[in-house]
């Protein structure tokens, strides 16, 4: 009885592994033992990114968002918490793009957090 080397899963396998690493320089791309490498350590660095990546941009949302309500009298903590307190419920990525692209409509806000801020702190105050 011939032997049954599982031929047709292996070439399957190789071959999604070079499809994959398609695009990569010379023999990464071409020879399945050193694209296997090529291609598990980009998809571990694309993993990697991908949370690094949201982490630069929230602190980027951060800086703009704390740019803008310094600009209308009011610092970046004081601005999430006044937020909080009245309510609003706008992410960090929505109130970055209102600072940039409507500062009006943020200015609004700004006063909003303001207001709610001052009484927080007014009630707390009185307790």
């Amino acid at each position: 009885m011939p032997r049954a080397t599982n031929g047709p899963a292996s070439r399957q396998r190789r071959k999604r592994v070079l499809e994959k690493a398609k695009g990569f320089r010379g023999a990464r791309s071409k020879l399945f033992r050193y694209a296997k490498d090529a291609v598990y350590k980009a998809q571990y660095w694309a993993y990697r990114d991908r949370k690094t990546r949201a982490r630069n941009f929230r602190s980027l949302w951060i800086q703009r968002i704390s740019a803008a309500s310094r600009a209308n009298g009011l610092n970046y903590n004081r601005f999430i918490e006044g937020l909080n307190a009245a309510g609003v419920t706008l992410d960090r990525k929505v109130l970055a793009d209102m600072a940039v692209h409507d500062p009006v409509a943020f200015a609004g806000l700004v006063e909003h957090a303001k207001i709610a801020f001052n009484d927080k702190s007014a009630k707390t105050a009185k307790a």
